[in-house]
C-alpha cells in the first residue's frame, strides 16, 4: 500500500486479521510489510535449548516454551502450515526491506533472574548478526529486560509497556518510548504533553475502534498499535485530508 500520509501504523502481531492468517506468522509479517505499516509487533520467547521463537503466549500446543526444545515445539504447525517461526526467520524478512520496523516484545519469564541476561544477549546477538539494528524497536512489560538491553546496546530503541512509569522517569532511565494501553493515557492525560517535552515516543495499544484511533491522532501520538491496520490507514488518511492537521 502506498501511504503518502504520516505513517503511525503498528500491526499488532502482523497484519493477520483481514487476511485470515495466524497471528505472529511469517505470512502476517509479510502482509504488514506489503500494507506499508510503520512497524509490525511480535513476541519472542526462548526454548529450553536456547532457540528464540515467535509466539505470543508462553505455551505452544499445550507445551511450556521455556521447558521444551525447539524440535518438540515445532512438531505442531500453525494453521497455515508454517512451523513455529524463529526470530531469525523474522529478521531475514525485515532485512530485505527498509520501511517497516520489527517491534519486538521480549516476554517476561518466571525463571531465575539470569534468564533476563540470557534472552537479552541472545536477542541482541541475533539482531546484530543480521545488521538490522535501525529497524528494531524493543518492547517489554519487564523494565529490567529493557534496562539489560540498554546495558548491552546503549543506542537501542527500547519502549516500556506496563504503563506505571511517567515519561520523565522513562527519560531518566534511557527508555525511548511510552508504549501503553490507550486507557493509561486517558487516565493520565498530562503524560502526553510530558512525553513530548521529554522527547519520549508515544504509542498506544491495542486500538481497534475509530473513536480511539481519532482521539490518539488528535493528541499527536507517534504510533498506534492495532489489529486493524487497514482501518487505521483509512482513519489517518481522512484525518490528514480533512484539514485538521
Amino acid at each position: 500500500m502506498n501511504n503518502p500520509f504520516n505513517n503511525k501504523v503498528i500491526a499488532h502481531r502482523g497484519a493477520w486479521k483481514k487476511a485470515g492468517l495466524p497471528r505472529n506468522s511469517i505470512e502476517a509479517l509479510k502482509a504488514a510489510i506489503a500494507l506499508g505499516c510503520a512497524g509490525s509487533e511480535t513476541d519472542v520467547h526462548i526454548t529450553a535449548d536456547g532457540a528464540l521463537v515467535i509466539n505470543h503466549d508462553s505455551v505452544w500446543a499445550g507445551l511450556q516454551i521455556h521447558e521444551n526444545t525447539l524440535q518438540e515445539l515445532q512438531k505442531t504447525k500453525l494453521f497455515n502450515g508454517e512451523v513455529l517461526p524463529l526470530l531469525t526467520d523474522f529478521l531475514k524478512i525485515i532485512q530485505q526491506q527498509s520501511k517497516t520496523r520489527l517491534v519486538l516484545e521480549i516476554k517476561p519469564s518466571k525463571k531465575e533472574k539470569d534468564w533476563i541476561k540470557t534472552i537479552a544477549q541472545k536477542v541482541i546477538n541475533a539482531v546484530n548478526q543480521m545488521q538490522v539494528q535501525p529497524l528494531i524497536i524493543y518492547i517489554s512489560f519487564d523494565y529490567e529486560i529493557l534496562k539489560e538491553v540498554l546495558r548491552l546496546e546503549p543506542s537501542a530503541n527500547v519502549q516500556y509497556l506496563n504503563g506505571d512509569k511517567t515519561p520523565a522517569l522513562l527519560k531518566q532511565d534511557g527508555i525511548k518510548g511510552a508504549d501503553y494501553h490507550y486507557s493509561v493515557f486517558k487516565n493520565n492525560i498530562e503524560w502526553i504533553q510530558s512525553a513530548k517535552e521529554n522527547n519520549i515516543d508515544l504509542n498506544a495499544w491495542t486500538v481497534n475502534k475509530e473513536k480511539e484511533m481519532n482521539w490518539l491522532l488528535v493528541k499527536g501520538f507517534n504510533f498506534i498499535t492495532t489489529d486493524e491496520p487497514e482501518l487505521l490507514f483509512k482513519e489517518i488518511e481522512k484525518y490528514f485530508t480533512s484539514g485538521r492537521k
